[in-house]
């Protein structure tokens, strides 16, 4: 008997969803708070130099986008061989995952040891302490090139097991490894307990310190508890030529998406940061801090919608895939309303973490945070859509439509607020994300097609000589 269609699911439907969200949303809001305790601690050497640590975290934003995307794409596989009970299939999306993230480091490295003060400028153009920002900067992304490699193997393996929705574990681990950059930002940062201090080159240390001992931990596990996804690198390993080619068109338009997204959003916060001195930089940095507190419902939302529709798809079950679809945008609306009166409240912390910044700076950071705090539902709905289009494969919706809005529609009026306005850069964010809700109503009737309702792994079922290789 066919069940009736609602709005919203059940009680347990929701409870399921929620065992998973909570626990990515609990390791992301443990990330965010200590990435807040950084920024206190930064804060203290002035706007300057927190300014420095902002523009150079902007290149590690860009990177950990970009890795996150091939994951993310890879992920759509794994996580429907999961569904199907195909280990050998989640090999190779695993391995996918590696191999693409490892020539993503190519260019990262490029812009930290060759080219960073020629890249970094282009962050501050106009701004009237640059010289004195990128000082502070270099020196900082010089060293944060260590975390490359590290960073590439952790998410791999952090991103793998959530795929499978096993969250805990890189929640565990992410615990460990910010509480242990919280200690060693407080020991070098200002020198405590007889370390030397070292300013902003030490904020960069006791992240590479960090993120040394995250990979450790997901490297024992990996080898430890072999999940099903492990490849036995001592034994010959056959790639999936054909399997390797689908993700990469797959994962092609989902990468254009990501980084025409990541790319607008750093040619913005160049032309925010253009619009005064360091007191805007730092004001909208602290406000990006205080943010990242609520923002941790996106990943969240993301993780539990694709691992709901993806085993779903995977299975087969298409009819229920096209309920929880509905059930997960309509929850999701309702979550994104909860998360703006938390958006709210954590406006009365910005005093009290950021009281060593101007007062320009701090006025700036709280109009930004609450103006992100009205758009939350709109932001994980929006982050809800994409997810139930990449589970069934359809990335096209995102290079399309969302790209297109923004190549085609905020770019041009962005650099016409910057020419022909003076508005501040509170304003004209507020004139920029006015346009992610057309992208709500455009997802909306996209996702009605439908193009979005496949089963990926009966499509691509591995090679049987790669499981005996295995």
């Amino acid at each position: 008997m066919r069940e009736k269609n609602t709005i919203f699911g059940s009680g347990k439907f929701y409870k399921n969803v929620l065992a998973i969200a909570v626990p990515i949303m609990l390791q992301q809001l443990i990330q965010s708070m200590v990435s807040l305790i950084d920024n206190f601690m930064v804060s203290g050497l002035g706007d300057i130099s927190m300014s420095g640590v902002n523009i150079a975290g902007q290149v590690l934003f860009v990177f950990m986008v970009l890795i996150n995307t091939i994951c993310m794409t890879g992920g759509i596989f794994l996580t429907q061989f999961f569904g199907a009970k195909d280990s050998g299939g989640m090999k190779q999306a695993f391995m996918f995952k590696l191999l693409a993230g490892f020539v993503a480091l190519i260019p990262y490295l490029m812009v930290c040891l060759i080219y960073p003060r020629e890249i970094l400028s282009f962050m501050v153009m106009g701004n009237t302490q640059a010289a004195l920002i990128l000082d502070e900067a270099v020196p900082y992304i010089r060293i944060m090139s260590v975390v490359g490699i590290p960073m590439i193997i952790s998410m791999s393996i952090a991103s793998s097991l959530r795929d499978m929705g096993k969250v805990k574990t890189p929640l565990v681990v992410t615990v460990i490894a910010t509480l242990t950059n919280t200690v060693f930002n407080y020991l070098l940062i200002y020198g405590n307990f007889g370390m030397p201090a070292l300013g902003v080159r030490g904020a960069a240390y006791a992240t590479v310190i960090a993120r040394t001992v995250e990979f450790v931990i997901f490297a024992f596990i990996y080898f430890k508890s072999k999940p099903d996804f492990a490849v036995h690198f001592s034994r010959e390993f056959i790639i999936d030529g054909k399997l390797f080619r689908e993700i990469l068109k797959k994962g092609a338009l989902m990468l254009f998406c990501e980084m025409t997204w990541v790319l607008s959003e750093t040619l913005t916060t160049a032309i925010y940061n253009g619009r005064g001195g360091a007191d805007v930089v730092s004001g909208m940095a602290s406000s990006f801090a205080i943010a990242n507190l609520f923002f941790v419902a996106f990943g969240g939302i993301y993780s539990a919608t694709t691992v709901i529709i993806g085993k779903t798809l995977g299975e087969g079950n298409l009819e229920k895939a096209r309920r929880e679809k509905t059930w997960l945008l309509s929850g999701a609306i309702v979550f994104g309303v909860a998360m703006t009166f938390v958006g709210f409240v954590t406006t009365l912390i910005i005093p009290v973490v950021f009281g060593k910044l101007s007062p320009s700076a701090i006025a700036i950071s709280r109009s930004m945070v609450i103006l992100m705090a009205f758009f939350m539902p709109v932001w994980v709905l929006v982050n809800a859509q994409q997810a139930i289009a990449r589970s069934g494969g359809d990335t096209k919706m995102g290079a399309y439509a969302d790209a297109g809005i923004t190549i085609v529609v905020m770019l041009p009026m962005l650099f016409l607020l910057a020419r022909y306005t003076d508005i501040g850069p509170v304003q004209m964010y507020l004139c920029v994300k006015l346009l992610d809700i057309v992208r709500t109503l455009i997802f909306h009737f996209w996702l009605k097609k439908e193009r979005w309702l496949n089963n990926l792994a009966c499509e691509h079922q591995s090679e049987p000589r790669v499981q005996e290789a295995l």
